[in-house]
């Protein structure tokens, strides 16, 4: 069981470093029956995790059921460091699930991070799951703004030019979600799984399930565990 409580940054810098070596961006060649999204919703200021990963068939993205797992953590607020807040969260809702998904969407960046190890990222070496990375916001690269209609999309690189994911106009006129590869997926797959989880909204519909659920749960709505629909 991963524990990252009591973790100084620089010990989190540290294992950053060598799990990034870990990381595989390479093509995805197998077969997507499943799909999941995975988010975490907590006060910054709070040790209380509530963690959620969706299942989803695909390429009708029809959902399965969910897992929702609710945690302490200790590890501080840091960016950039978030994984060592979600990631045992999200672990202990990813052993609930009785399917294991294809492709795992979370709520946060693969490798398009500082130390390109993202969540997505994080996630996908201690699990060796193929994962990708769907965030709301930037946290590192640079870009030029896509297009202002629904598919448009531009690289996102680092200072050396290096590409590390793509800026996705989801939806005509909106703000664009940025995507990159976490873990045995590239740059390349992971845009075109993306297109295809996009059914009318910003978000793709496997993060935006999970956050939907997550929120519902963090109120009290719906029940901690396994969930079939």
């Amino acid at each position: 069981m991963i524990n990252y409580n009591g973790l100084t940054v620089p010990e989190a810098t540290r294992i950053q470093r060598e799990m990034q070596t870990q990381v595989q961006t390479i093509p995805y060649t197998g077969p997507v029956n499943y799909v999941a999204g995975a988010d975490i919703s907590f006060n910054k200021f709070s040790t209380t995790v509530y963690a959620g990963i969706v299942l989803l068939k695909f390429p009708s993205l029809t959902p399965v059921g969910y897992s929702l797992v609710k945690k302490e953590v200790l590890f501080p607020y840091v960016p950039g460091f978030l994984a060592f807040r979600e990631v045992p969260a999200l672990l202990d809702a990813w052993e609930q699930l009785p399917i294991k998904p294809d492709i795992l969407v979370v709520d946060g960046h693969g490798i398009a991070h500082p130390r390109r190890m993202g969540i997505a990222a994080h996630f996908g070496v201690l699990t060796n799951q193929p994962a990708i990375g769907s965030a709301k916001k930037k946290l590192y690269g640079n870009y030029e703004e896509p297009g202002p209609e629904k598919g448009s999309h531009s690289p996102l690189t680092d200072k050396q030019g290096y590409l590390l994911g793509e800026v996705l106009r989801s939806k005509n006129k909106v703000k664009p979600i940025f995507v990159s590869p976490g873990h045995r997926i590239d740059v390349p797959g992971s845009l075109e799984i993306l297109q295809q989880c996009i059914q009318g909204y910003r978000l793709p519909e496997p993060t935006r399930l999970a956050h939907n659920a997550v929120n519902q749960f963090r109120l009290g709505e719906i029940p901690e565990g396994w969930t079939e629909l």
